[in-house]
């Protein structure tokens, strides 16, 4: 029977997360979730028992702390501007291990079709929060055009996590927002 301690289970996953975002996936092991948390060998394979299933849990964690920080971010009305660049600025400044941790796992799943198939679910329901979210907020999003904002977030994303800390300012990334909800070639004139 798996362990029910719902506490645990989550000081595991965020352990995970960040053990991802400072060692990398190959750096992620049972034995070093559990000494990071400082928990009793066995612990994290009775939770977990597999290392596919501890990384699948820590993507299933960070998709959860992300859909709850969009939730919360919602409540408060702005511009699809704001909203994009606030998260932004967010996700690569204090949240940054968290999405250095699902670059790490993103790019595991190119050789691990189960944990593919896990992103995979996760970025389908990426797709029907993310419809939500605009709706609530009367944006006019067309649903077919939500993949491809949802696809240039990302880009603007691991570019902004993965750029040197203290580099990532509000006027870089509203500028990249910018770029994104308004389009860069609209600027860009043909040379005579």
């Amino acid at each position: 029977m798996p362990p029910t301690n719902p506490a645990r289970r989550q000081a595991l996953t965020d352990t995970a997360i960040e053990l991802l975002a400072s060692a990398g996936v190959h750096g992620l092991t049972h034995r070093a979730v559990e000494k990071a948390a400082d928990l009793p060998p066995g612990t994290a394979s009775n939770y977990f028992r597999s290392r596919e299933a501890l990384l699948v849990a820590a993507a299933e964690r960070i998709a959860e702390l992300h859909h709850a920080d969009t939730d919360q971010a919602i409540e408060q009305p702005a511009s699809l501007v704001d909203l994009l660049t606030e998260s932004l600025l967010t996700a690569a400044t204090t949240l940054r291990n968290r999405y250095l941790a699902i670059f790490e796992l993103q790019l595991e799943a190119a050789r691990r079709p189960a944990l593919a198939s896990v992103l995979a679910r996760l970025q389908d329901t990426a797709l029907l929060v993310t419809a939500g979210h605009h709706d609530k907020l009367g944006l006019a999003t067309p649903p077919e055009r939500i993949p491809t904002l949802i696809a240039l977030y990302g880009g603007a994303l691991f570019t902004l996590v993965t750029a040197p800390p203290g580099s990532v300012s509000r006027d870089v990334v509203q500028n990249v927002v910018q770029g994104i909800v308004y389009g860069c070639a609209g600027h860009v004139q043909r040379r005579p």
